[in-house]
C-alpha cells in the first residue's frame, strides 16, 4: 500500500536528518553571528557546514528560515533569567543575581547574543512578532514586580524598565562588542569575576534603600 502525503509528513525526521539539521543551524549561527543577515549566505553556511547547498535546502527553505528557527529557538533561553525574578524572594538579591546569570549568558553564548543585536539592529524585521507577544509582556510583569519591591521600600526608587534595560546593555556588551572586550582585557576567569564584582557593587549601590 502506498504512502499518502499526510504519513509522510507524519514521519518523524531520522537520526541522520535530525543530525543534518542541527548541523546547518549550528554552522549559521557561526555565520550569523559574524555577518549578519544581510550580509551571510546560503553558501557560506554550505561551506561552514560541510555540506551542499542544495543539501541545506533539504533541511530549509532558504536563508530566512534558517535565520528564524535560531531566533525563536534564542528567545526561550534569552527570556529564562528574567522569567525566574522570584517575586517572593529578597529583592537586591534576586536583581543581582539576573545581573550574574546574564553576564554569564554573554560568557556562554555570545554568538547568539550577537544574532539578537543584529537582528534589533536591523529594526527586529523577522523578531518583531516575538518581541510583541514574548518580551514585552514579560517585562511589564516583572516591571510590575521591581515597582512594588520599590513600593516597599525594599530597594532604592528606580524605574524598573530602565534598570532592566541597563542590565541589559552592561551585560550584554561583553558578547556584543567581544572584539574590543579582548583587546581591552584578555578574556581570562579572572577578567569575568572582576567583570562580575563590578557590575554587582554598581547595581547593589544603586539599589540600595
Amino acid at each position: 500500500m502506498a504512502e499518502t502525503g499526510s504519513d509522510t509528513t507524519k514521519r518523524k525526521p531520522s537520526r541522520i536528518q535530525q543530525k543534518n539539521r542541527k548541523r546547518v543551524l549550528e554552522a549559521a549561527l557561526e555565520v550569523f553571528s559574524q555577518h549578519g543577515y544581510r550580509g551571510s549566505t546560503l553558501d557560506q553556511i554550505a561551506d561552514t557546514a560541510g555540506l551542499s547547498k542544495p543539501n541545506i535546502l533539504y533541511y530549509f527553505s532558504g536563508k530566512e528560515e534558517i535565520h528564524v528557527t535560531l531566533l525563536n529557538r534564542l528567545m526561550e533561553t534569552w527570556l529564562d533569567p528574567l522569567a525566574h525574578l522570584d517575586p517572593s524572594g529578597d529583592p537586591m538579591e534576586e536583581l543581582l543575581a539576573y545581573t550574574r546569570r546574564k553576564l554569564e549568558m554573554s560568557r556562554t553564548y555570545p554568538r547568539e547574543s550577537r544574532l539578537f543585536a543584529n537582528e534589533i539592529l536591523q529594526g527586529a524585521p523577522r523578531i518583531a512578532p516575538h518581541l510583541e507577544s514574548g518580551l514585552k509582556p514579560l517585562v511589564d510583569e516583572k516591571c510590575d514586580l521591581i515597582q512594588q519591591w520599590v513600593d516597599a521600600g525594599r530597594i532604592a526608587a528606580v524605574n524598573p524598565r530602565h534598570l532592566i534595560m541597563s542590565i541589559w546593555s552592561t551585560t550584554q556588551h561583553y558578547a556584543d562588542f567581544e572584539a574590543q572586550v579582548r583587546v581591552l582585557e584578555p578574556e581570562t576567569d579572572a577578567s569575568w569575576r572582576a567583570a562580575g564584582a563590578h557590575l554587582e557593587t554598581m547595581f547593589r549601590k544603586l539599589l540600595q534603600p
